[in-house]
């Protein structure tokens, strides 16, 4: 597996179908990209977190060129932290360990390219798989916002996990 820049032309059309229902995306994005995904605002929106935030958008490609995940990070130079972002892999492949490699490719970035202290994402408690896996990648819960964000009746928690760079 390899990390490589998303292309909209030759990715979004694929990873657009990951997302296959309003919680999932929400648990994905937070509902900061509207539902269903169309290429315009998903390009305008991480346009714009690329212009604030210095947002890149990586596809992870398997050994064939074939698109298995995709995640956006984002090196905070004041902090040294690396924020990791919109992490998703193709459902058809979930619980086979892609999550894993992706996540072990990012750090590995984050340390060894971009010299980062530490890694950081966020994801809801409520999405049990993605906690899992993170924490089986490494990372620990730095805090948790209680009721932070609603998705219909209910309300859920915003948790930030973190993994420290071992010098």
């Amino acid at each position: 597996m390899r990390l490589i820049p998303f292309i909209a032309g030759r990715d979004f059309d694929i990873i657009k179908y990951w997302i296959t229902d309003e919680r999932t995306h929400a648990f994905w994005s937070g509902n900061r990209i509207p539902y269903p995904m169309e290429r315009e605002s998903f390009e305008k929106f991480f346009a714009g977190l690329s212009q604030q935030w210095g947002d890149t958008p990586f596809i992870a490609a398997d050994d064939n060129g074939r698109a298995v995940g995709f995640l956006s990070m984002a090196l905070d130079l004041a902090s040294g932290e690396m924020m990791l972002k919109f992490i998703v892999v193709d459902p058809q492949l979930r619980g086979k360990g892609i999550a894993q490699q992706m996540l072990a490719l990012a750090v590995k970035y984050a340390f060894e390219i971009a010299d980062a202290g530490a890694v950081q994402l966020m994801v809801f408690p409520e999405n049990v798989r993605a906690m899992k896996c993170y924490e089986k990648a490494g990372f620990s819960v730095r805090r948790t916002d209680r009721d932070a964000f609603r998705f219909g009746d209910e309300l859920w928690s915003r948790c930030n996990m973190i993994l420290k760079r071992n010098r």
